[in-house]
């Protein structure tokens, strides 16, 4: 399977809660890295329980993903009932039809105060 549909794949099934699913594209040795809360996820059934037991509320809408061969990019903004938005920007590699590594950018927009001196070039989103 080509590494976008993978990724793609991955997305749908977290969506429809498919933890099954899911697995089937998930290496067994699978490691997951959040560099913004600093944790580590090493093997295919800690990062699934790690997302089942997520409390309820939250959806995908993929944004985007762009891959140049196993490298794999989405952007996902996952809304939350209770929690808010949250962005993220994952970046896999995908080897044989499977996730093998990934680091993910976890944020919620506008959590991150822009500095005063940037004003007079930025804009608000």
């Amino acid at each position: 399977m080509e590494s976008a549909k993978v990724v793609a794949g991955f997305w749908d099934r977290m969506q429809a809660r498919d933890w099954k699913g899911l697995g089937e594209l998930l290496a067994e040795d699978l490691v997951v890295e959040w560099p913004v809360t600093a944790e580590r996820i090493e093997g295919r059934a800690d990062f699934i329980r790690v997302n089942a037991e997520y409390p309820e509320g939250w959806a995908v809408h993929v944004q985007r993903i762009v891959a140049d061969g196993e490298t794999v990019v989405s952007e996902v903004e996952v809304p939350h009932d209770t929690t808010g938005v949250h962005r993220v920007v994952s970046l896999w590699t995908v080897r044989d039809g499977r996730i093998t590594a990934g680091r993910e950018y976890w944020t919620e927009p506008g959590s991150d105060p822009s500095p005063e001196w940037r004003a007079p070039y930025v804009r608000r989103m």
